[in-house]
């Protein structure tokens, strides 16, 4: 293959990535959290320029049901597409504009409105496995302590050999039979998930259109969905640890915990 080739490829792989950012501006904990000042910029300018630093990214839209929202982003830059209020996820938000942005690509990577000091390398790493034959991608960080394993708002993940996810669930799998709980996670590799997915197009399109499933009921995990109707999610490993943000409170936490100045 020669160089000239490789360049068009790249430049043809890179072309069919989108981001989404989806924005809504109601929360039970924390309404209008997208435009929550942090360091002098709002949460949503903070997701929007460090997703567009990731390169494998050929455009990045904001999805919100707010004119407020819409306005904001406009004002710094953004292209921003206006959906429907009563998604029931981040998944359905993305699929909405998708349509209604109107160009086609291979896969949309769903980037976290709440997180605002996502690096851009993590992006990176999860549509660095976005290779035509994925259906879904998420992204999981090793459990190291006793703490996070039996923390149950972390989620984990059990795996295939292919690093495809089998479950994941709030509890902590496997059960490790005669070792002592604080010591298991010295005893296997446990993962928990960071929440931020890429899904190939066509797969978007088909389980935006299921309804909730038994297992996604049980544990509140809209993943478990596309499980139960024999999807693949594809998990890759990062070094870069999620630091959302539910509450105002989470705000000097996560500033703190990212040593920003």
């Amino acid at each position: 293959m020669s160089d000239k080739t490789l360049f068009w490829d790249l430049i043809f792989f890179i072309m069919s990535i989108i981001g989404i950012i989806p924005a809504r501006y109601a929360s039970t904990r924390f309404p209008g959290k997208p435009l929550a000042m942090i360091k002098g910029k709002t949460m949503l300018q903070r997701v929007y320029e460090q997703t567009t630093k990731c390169g494998l990214l050929a455009e990045v839209i904001v999805a919100t049901d707010d004119e407020r929202i819409a306005a904001h982003a406009i004002s710094f830059g953004a292209q921003v597409v206006i959906t429907l209020a009563d998604h029931p996820s981040g998944t359905d938000r993305c699929f909405e504009a998708y349509q209604l942005h109107g160009k086609k690509f291979e896969y949309v990577v769903n980037v976290q409105g709440d997180e605002p000091f996502l690096d851009p390398l993590q992006i990176s790493s999860l549509a660095g496995v976005c290779d035509g034959k994925v259906e879904i991608a998420t992204q999981m960080i090793k459990c190291t302590s006793h703490e996070v394993l039996f923390d149950k708002g972390e989620v984990k993940i059990v795996l295939n050999s292919n690093k495809e996810a089998l479950y994941f669930s709030r509890n902590v799998i496997p059960f490790i039979k005669n070792k002592d709980e604080k010591e298991w996670h010295r005893h296997f590799d446990y993962y928990r998930h960071v929440g931020m997915y890429a899904y190939r197009t066509d797969v978007l399109e088909k389980i935006a259109r299921l309804k909730p499933s038994a297992l996604e009921l049980a544990e509140s995990l809209e993943q478990l969905r596309w499980l139960e109707h024999g999807y693949k999610i594809t998990c890759a490993e990062t070094d870069f640890d999620s630091h959302c943000v539910d509450t105002p409170e989470d705000i000097e936490k996560v500033i703190r915990l990212m040593n920003i100045a």
